[in-house]
């Protein structure tokens, strides 16, 4: 990744903005990337990539990437904007489900994913995402917390060593895989920003 970058998220390259933007055109860019960021987040839930032991989906994919494209601030409130439009009903969540996934046995997973993109997003705007070790660290981190939420929420449900089985050993694969996918990712997607900017 080329050391003359004047930004530290690939949003912050693409359409920055500086100390002369208007609150407005500043309220406008965040609006347009949070549903930009909904948007993908929603369709990511959607797709299920056939793997052993159990389907893939993209869903935690995404909420990483979208942590380190965005940043911190603005990766948690797209997250939480994600949240929020499940929250009202609208079928953005895994399988199509809305408000009930909020409840259900993948809650803690989903209100992970806040926090998820706020870690990966502020590790990043520090420096660990220039590298593939430490963008692996950061991506890493990120998935562990999404996996901490919703293995601690499951456990309620169901006991901890049950929640181990059900909800953490079937997906570790899935979880390298994607985390290998979004290291990957940003280095070729900040490659296409230089280009497009000259």
């Amino acid at each position: 990744m080329a050391s003359n970058r004047t930004s530290s998220t690939l949003v912050g390259a693409l359409w920055s903005v500086d100390a002369e933007t208007s609150r407005l055109e500043k309220a406008f860019r965040a609006t347009v990337l949070a549903l930009v960021g909904t948007f993908l987040l929603a369709v990511s839930a959607q797709l299920a990539v056939p793997m052993w032991p159990v389907p893939m989906t993209m869903q935690t994919f995404a909420v990483t990437v979208i942590g380190a494209a965005y940043g911190w601030r603005l990766g948690g409130a797209t997250v939480a904007l994600y949240l929020a439009q499940g929250a009202m009903g609208l079928p953005v969540f895994s399988g199509g489900i809305a408000t009930a996934a909020l409840v259900g046995p993948t809650a803690g997973y989903i209100y992970g994913f806040v926090a998820a993109a706020v870690l990966v997003g502020f590790m990043v705007e520090k420096g660990w995402g220039k590298t593939i070790l430490k963008s692996t660290v950061a991506m890493t981190l990120g998935t562990a917390v999404m996996f901490a939420g919703g293995i601690s929420w499951l456990s309620t449900l169901i006991g901890f060593d049950a929640a181990l089985v059900s909800g953490f050993y079937p997906f570790i694969a899935g979880g390298i895989v994607k985390i290998a996918l979004a290291v990957a990712v940003l280095p070729m997607a900040w490659k296409l920003v230089e280009k497009f900017r000259g």
